[in-house]
């Protein structure tokens, strides 16, 4: 008789973006092993055909009172219904994603008879459109909340070195693409002509993504196509007449529109281990990244893509690489190389679950130590 299957509760407010692709694939793996609930919070970027994208054996359940904000009374709201959901599912083992769903959850749960872990995905003290005031304020919650008997996993070395400024029960493990599902989806497409001169980025237009900079690059170099696949609040700073702003896309036509362009660029001022840079990698996309946690976790200039600093940084390499063929050939390839061995959801899911498993081992000694005693 097999073994009874363990339960695990993810709690994610930030269901959308690379948060929502990072929990599809890891939830999506670690089905064949695991009974999966998922306690989610609707977002902008939430897409409207979320569940199709969750194995059916997943169980997703909605926290109405998530929101992304601080609001006593939602705040108060999401902590008792985190409870409620737990109390329902019991289950062996609760994973805690994004910095609103970690505050909460590590004080709605004390993870001593449940093992806890959390995710920052990206934390919000390092967020440079937040004043000195409200940056020290969610730094602050982090250090608090980090009392409490529960391991920060991070998705990237970076993100792991800042966990370790605020407890030593830490781990890290790479964020991961779903390489069987890039492939199924390319071979749907079909093949797509590549343009030479188009440079593309992927994402909500918002601060974080500093449409600033890609706007002053494409401003540099009016003679390329700049395309962002997207939308957001700071659409009106892309003013550049070399600029296509797209709209939000579903998946299909936005990985359609992906694979027509040359080169990718983000531009971000902060990331945890962004998904669109995986996943270009493995297009064989060349990738230029601004010189930011998560980002420079990755990218190693000259090898797999190139980190820049300035908008010369990337106008002189965009240039440079337009102009070498052979150059571009090789950093591509090793790109999509490091996405097979390294960043897929394969592995990924196979470290979380060494991690899980080493949990749940304790977890099941300390019962049966208890069994005895009693």
């Amino acid at each position: 008789m097999g073994r009874e299957r363990k339960r695990i509760l993810f709690v994610a407010e930030a269901m959308g973006g690379g948060v929502f692709t990072f929990l599809v694939g890891l939830c999506n793996e670690l089905a064949e092993y695991y009974d999966i609930y998922v306690a989610y919070g609707i977002r902008s970027q939430t897409p409207d055909d979320f569940r199709k994208y969750f194995d059916d054996r997943i169980r997703l359940m909605r926290v109405r009172n998530f929101e992304r904000s601080i609001d006593p009374r939602h705040d108060l709201g999401a902590f008792l219904e985190l409870r409620k959901i737990a109390d329902k599912v019991k289950p062996d083992l609760i994973h805690l994603h994004s910095s609103k769903a970690g505050a909460l959850g590590r004080w709605a749960f004390n993870g001593k008879k449940i093992p806890l872990f959390y995710t920052p995905h990206g934390y919000s003290f390092l967020m440079s459109n937040y004043n000195v005031t409200k940056r020290l304020s969610y730094r602050m919650v982090e250090k608090l909340s980090a009392i409490r008997s529960c391991t920060t996993i991070s998705c990237s070395e970076g993100e792991h070195r800042e966990t370790l400024k605020l407890t030593k029960n830490a781990r890290f493990v790479n964020n991961g693409i779903n390489v069987d599902e890039m492939k199924r989806m390319m071979e749907a497409i079909g093949e797509c002509e590549e343009e030479s001169n188009s440079i593309f980025t992927l994402g909500r237009i918002c601060f974080q993504k500093n449409p600033a900079l890609f706007n002053e690059i494409a401003m540099k170099m009016p003679d390329l196509h700049f395309v962002w696949i997207g939308d957001g609040e700071l659409r009106d700073v892309l003013n550049a007449p070399n600029i296509e702003v797209t709209g939000w896309l579903n998946r299909e036509e936005a990985m359609r529109k992906s694979m027509s362009s040359k080169i990718f660029i983000l531009t971000s001022l902060w990331e945890g281990l962004p998904m669109s840079l995986l996943e270009s990698m493995y297009l064989k996309k060349l990738c230029l990244v601004n010189d930011v946690i998560g980002n420079r976790d990755v990218i190693k200039t000259g090898f797999n893509g190139y980190v820049c600093s300035t908008s010369d940084d990337f106008v002189r390499v965009i240039r440079k690489v337009l102009a070498d063929s052979d150059l571009f050939a090789r950093i591509v390839a090793q790109a999509k190389k490091d996405i097979e061995e390294v960043y897929n959801t394969r592995i990924m899911a196979s470290k979380y679950r060494e991690i899980y498993e080493e949990a749940l081992a304790g977890k099941d000694a300390k019962k049966d130590s208890k069994k005895k005693r009693d």
